[in-house]
């Protein structure tokens, strides 16, 4: 192994442990199966919402995470392996990849970390279950508006009654 490749490959772990660090998740999937366009519009969903995602090896991603809160996904890093990391939304890797999966009957969940807890595929499923933080402020602000709404209509009507009578 020549000097030049071994500072490419330190190169890269450095990337990926740039790429983790202060990361909320990390989810690893196994890509084979997709086309170009569906893998391409998995990659402009998952861009969106500040996920990176990137193919690496196995061996410079096992480097990587040695030693760090992301080592238990260490046993998932076999065949074609893709990382998807985020900073911000812990759950948007795995709620973005399991609708590309459901789309294309293609790739596979691993497994992956989501705030310091390992989850394998069936884990994840779950977790993609789960709303985005907007939904579910969207859900809330809805079941508050409703009474309100309801109250004001209710008091609209009386005083209509009472202008009526007058």
């Amino acid at each position: 192994m020549s000097v030049e490749s071994l500072k490419i490959k330190s190169a890269v772990v450095d990337e990926i442990k740039a790429k983790l660090d202060g990361a909320q998740s990390a989810v690893v999937i196994d890509y084979m199966g997709t086309t170009v366009e569906q893998a391409t519009a998995m990659r402009k969903a998952l861009r969106e919402a500040g996920v990176d995602y990137t193919v690496y090896k196995n061996t410079l991603i096992a480097r990587a995470i040695e030693g760090t809160e992301f080592e238990g996904i260490k046993d998932a890093l076999t065949g074609p392996t893709a990382l998807a990391i985020s900073k911000d939304d812990a759950i948007a890797p795995a709620r973005i990849i399991n609708k590309a999966i459901k789309d294309t009957n293609k790739m596979a969940f691993k497994a992956g970390i989501v705030e310091g807890i390992v989850y394998d595929a069936e884990g994840l499923k779950t977790l993609a279950a789960i709303p985005s933080r907007n939904e579910l402020i969207a859900k809330f602000m809805g079941s508050i508006q409703s009474p309100v709404g309801k109250f004001v209509r209710t008091l609209a009507a009386i005083a209509d009654e009472k202008a009526k009578e007058a």
